[in-house]
C-alpha cells in the first residue's frame, strides 16, 4: 500500500479541507521563518533528573536555550500578520503582534507560557499556543532526535512526554503480538515515547486493557478508551503513514465521534474542540 498523502486523505475527509488550509498557510509561514540550531544538552548532567521523572525543558541541568525559540514565535507571529492568506487568522495575528512588541523580555516569556507559567496573558492564547509550538518544534527537532537516542525508554514508561512535559495527543501501536509496542505521540513538540502497552495514560489504571472502537475506512485509525475515566486516545494502528495519521487535526472527526460515545477527551491538544463540538467551522478551532 503507498504511503498516503495529504491530497489522499482530504479526498475522503473533505471536511477536514479547512482546519487543512489553515495549518499548511501556517506551516509555510514557519518553513519562512529562520530556524536556530540549539547546542546538544550534556546528557550526563540530565541523567539525574530524568531517572527523576522531569522532562529535559523543565530541568536544570539540560538547560536548553529556549529563548530563540520564542523569538521564532515572534518572526512567525509577525509573518502572518501581513502575509497570511485567511482575513481572520491575519487579524487576530496582527493584534498579537502587537501585543507581543509591547513586552519586555518576549522571547523567553513567550517560551515560559508554553511551559505552564501564566503571567503572559495574550488576547489569542489558542493562537499563540499553536504558532508558539510550532516553532518551538522546529527548534527543537536536533534536540529531540538526539534525546530519542540518548534516553532509555525503558527507564521513562511515564504518561507525560519526556520532552516537555504535556500529556499524549495520541498513541501509536508498532510491531505485531506478542511483542507489540505502545508508543505515545507528544502533539505539541513532536516527541513519540514508550509507554505500557495496556492501561490507561490518564487515570493511569491497569487493571484491565483498554477498550478499543474502531471506525471502518480509516486506514488503521481507532479510538482506544478507559473504562474507569471515560478518556479515551486516538491511536494508530499500522506503518508507514505516521506523519500524517499521528497529526491531531487528521483524525479531529474522531474526537466527535468520542463525544458522541459519551467520552472524554483528556488528551492535550492544540485545538480547541468547543467549536468543533458546537457545530462551528473547523477554522475557527486553533
Amino acid at each position: 500500500m503507498k504511503p498516503l498523502t495529504r491530497s489522499d486523505w482530504l479526498e475522503t475527509h473533505a471536511y477536514l479541507q479547512p482546519v487543512a488550509e489553515l495549518s499548511g498557510d501556517i506551516d509555510r509561514a514557519a518553513a519562512s521563518v529562520e530556524t536556530a540550531r540549539p547546542e546538544t544538552p550534556a546528557w550526563e548532567e540530565y541523567e539525574a533528573d530524568f531517572r527523576s521523572g522531569v522532562p529535559l525543558l523543565q530541568s536544570l541541568g539540560a538547560a536548553v536555550d529556549l529563548a530563540p525559540a520564542g523569538r521564532m514565535t515572534l518572526s512567525l507571529v509577525h509573518k502572518l500578520a501581513s502575509d497570511s492568506s485567511f482575513e481572520k487568522l491575519r487579524a487576530d495575528a496582527s493584534a498579537l503582534d502587537a501585543e507581543l512588541q509591547r513586552e519586555a523580555g518576549a522571547p523567553r516569556r513567550i517560551v515560559d507560557w508554553l511551559l505552564g507559567e501564566t503571567a503572559l496573558t495574550p488576547s489569542s492564547p489558542g493562537l499563540l499556543r499553536y504558532l508558539g509550538w510550532t516553532a518551538l518544534g522546529r527548534y527543537l527537532a536536533p534536540v529531540r532526535d538526539a534525546f530519542a537516542s540518548w534516553r532509555d525508554e525503558e527507564r521513562w514508561l511515564r504518561p507525560y512526554c519526556p520532552t516537555c512535559g504535556s500529556a499524549p495527543s495520541m498513541a501509536h501501536l508498532v510491531g505485531v503480538d506478542p511483542g507489540r509496542l505502545r508508543f505515545l505521540s507528544c502533539g505539541r513538540c513532536g516527541t513519540r515515547w514508550r509507554y505500557k502497552r495496556t492501561g490507561c495514560p490518564f487515570c493511569e489504571d491497569d487493571a484491565q486493557r483498554l477498550a478499543g472502537l474502531t471506525v471502518e475506512g480509516e486506514r488503521g485509525l481507532r479510538i482506544d478508551y478507559c473504562e474507569s475515566c471515560r478518556g479515551y486516545l486516538k491511536t494508530y494502528d499500522g506503518q508507514g503513514d505516521e506523519a500524517l495519521l499521528l497529526s491531531d487535526w487528521t483524525s479531529l472527526h474522531l474526537d466527535l465521534l468520542a463525544h458522541d460515545r459519551g467520552l472524554k477527551r483528556l488528551a492535550a491538544s492544540l485545538y480547541d474542540l468547543e467549536p468543533l463540538l458546537s457545530q462551528e467551522p473547523m477554522n475557527e478551532a486553533l
